[in-house]
């Protein structure tokens, strides 16, 4: 069991006071954020924004650029989320859990291949060697961003994105030596799962959030 904690801890032997203390700032408000998305609860939105724009600080630091760019996009997307979600209408929400439509679906892909060419040109820009946890943060990169725009508009698709780049993700930070968002990023995978089953749930009870 020992090992295990090591491998986690190596990473932050020689990581500045600081480094840590912000990476754990991220940990409890992005865990909490996904646990406020899973309730449907519009502090999804301000808790993720402490976590993403620190993220895009660290993630920069370490010359991350997919995932820099990605938290970066989820920090404008919080904003538009933030406000879609308290939208109401003879004090009803305006925005219901749903499933995506056809439209909704070729956007969405759109968004994601869109994601990983703008990322992959990002990385040749930047100079830096792309290796293969490169091409795996890219594509990543294009699930996230797709999932994020979903979950600013309550589609119950978001959290299949999410599940899938989450357990991806998982290994992929772990290996960057990142042990605390690689955990964090494990119990994503979990809460995301439970969301799923809960949105969907919310959904079959709402005749507003039929398909369209």
């Amino acid at each position: 069991m020992s090992h295990i904690f090591d491998f986690f801890l190596d990473a932050y032997r020689n990581k500045e006071t600081y480094v840590i203390l912000l990476e754990a700032i991220v940990f409890v408000t992005g865990i909490a954020s996904v646990w406020f998305a899973k309730q449907e609860n519009i502090l999804v939105y301000p808790t993720g924004l402490i976590a993403t724009i620190i993220s895009v600080y660290l993630l920069l630091k370490d010359d991350l650029y997919g995932d820099m760019m990605m938290n970066f996009y989820f920090s404008i997307m919080s904003i538009y989320g933030w406000w879609n979600w308290a939208r109401k209408k003879n004090n009803e929400k305006v925005v219901k859990i749903s499933r995506t439509n056809t439209k909704e679906k070729i956007i969405g892909f759109g968004l994601f291949l869109l994601t990983m060419a703008i990322t992959y040109l990002v990385y040749k820009a930047s100079g830096i060697t792309i290796e293969n946890s490169n091409y795996i943060d890219i594509f990543t990169s294009g699930l996230f961003f797709t999932g994020m725009w979903y979950m600013a508009k309550k589609k119950l698709e978001n959290w299949t994105l999410w599940i899938i780049a989450d357990i991806i993700t998982v290994p992929l930070y772990a290996y960057r030596g990142w042990g605390m968002l690689s955990l964090q990023y494990f119990i994503f995978t979990i809460l995301a799962i439970q969301a799923y089953v809960l949105w969907k749930k919310s959904l079959g009870k709402s005749p507003q959030t039929l398909l369209k």
